[in-house]
């Protein structure tokens, strides 16, 4: 049986956690952390409770522990105390909400993972995400890059702690991470947020800010292993129509091919601000002159022509 303990955030979509669960019931793991956020009005009462239900259909041994809110939490908070319950007893765990569906090969990936960098505390994230359509980041098995994607994703203990111990001391971020002036500027926003306590609506862009703070590493498999079937009417931050949702996902090798050097993928990087973000990005002529043609230069023949052209 699967050692490793999952989590799973539950709310009031019963069809997309039957689906997450019916993966689960493949794999058995022994232990399972079941958090459930609670209804925002009486028309999502039953939702919730069908939702709940799902849980109770689980037939193979496994110890199951219940976090049930009988309020609504909102996402946030729902997800921020939930992972701080599970770390007050677990060293590592995989994390995946009720949309994450997953292929059967994440779960070996991530023990695997979990395992080989438990006391490497560089590495931050372990993810199942990969935005690249098919294109690979790197010739083994994941690259890192230093973009937190949690639709399906595993950390340890020693990296969720620092979550509090930067948000309750904003820690300076190195802006010379940023790939381009776009990124930079979209990154400081969320900064200033943080900063002024105004970013009630989301958890995972603090958890991408700490871990840019602490330059950390996080894996992104070569090939994409979860897949985001929450986006509709009924998500809470996935609405409407987009490239990432409902990608295909596709098995990973086992055992894993190992990166010779532990550093940033600048192209995967490029790939997830663009698509998971919308940052807009420089095109590959614009980097070209930017790296030929010095700085001093650039800003010289940029007076020039605002001049000339009036």
């Amino acid at each position: 049986m699967y050692q490793i303990p999952i989590v799973l955030f539950i709310y009031r979509r019963p069809k997309q956690t039957k689906k997450v669960m019916e993966v689960l019931f493949k794999l058995k793991p022994e232990k399972m952390y079941i958090i459930a956020d609670g209804p925002k009005n009486l028309q999502e009462e039953n939702l919730c409770y069908e939702t709940r239900s799902i849980v109770n259909e689980i037939n193979w041994t496994c110890e199951i522990v219940k976090n049930f809110s009988e309020t609504n939490l909102g996402i946030r908070e729902r997800i921020i105390s939930g992972l701080d319950w599970v770390f007050d007893k677990e060293e590592m765990a995989i994390i995946l909400e009720d949309d994450c569906l997953s292929e059967i090969s994440f779960f070996g990936y991530c023990e695997e993972l979990l395992r080989y960098y438990n006391s490497n505390e560089d590495v931050m994230v372990v993810s199942g995400n990969n935005f690249a359509f098919g294109k690979k980041n790197s010739s083994e098995s994941y690259c890192f890059t230093k973009y937190a994607h949690i639709w399906g994703w595993a950390t340890w203990k020693r990296a969720w702690k620092r979550f509090h111990l930067w948000n309750n001391q904003v820690l300076p971020i190195d802006l010379t991470i940023f790939n381009n002036r776009h990124e930079k500027l979209f990154w400081l926003q969320r900064l200033s947020e943080v900063e002024n306590k105004t970013m009630n609506y989301s958890w995972d862009y603090q958890w991408s800010l700490t871990c840019f703070a602490y330059k950390g590493l996080c894996i992104c498999p070569n090939v994409n292993l979860v897949s985001n079937i929450g986006f509709g009417a009924d998500g809470t931050n996935t609405f409407g129509e987009s490239k990432v949702a409902n990608m295909p996902t596709s098995e990973i090798n086992l055992p894993l091919i190992h990166p010779k050097k532990m550093v940033w993928n600048r192209k995967a990087d490029r790939r997830s601000s663009k698509l998971s973000f919308q940052i807009p990005h420089e095109s590959y002529f614009l980097r070209f002159i930017k790296k030929i043609i010095p700085r001093k230069i650039r800003i010289f023949i940029k007076q020039k022509l605002t001049h000339f052209l009036g």
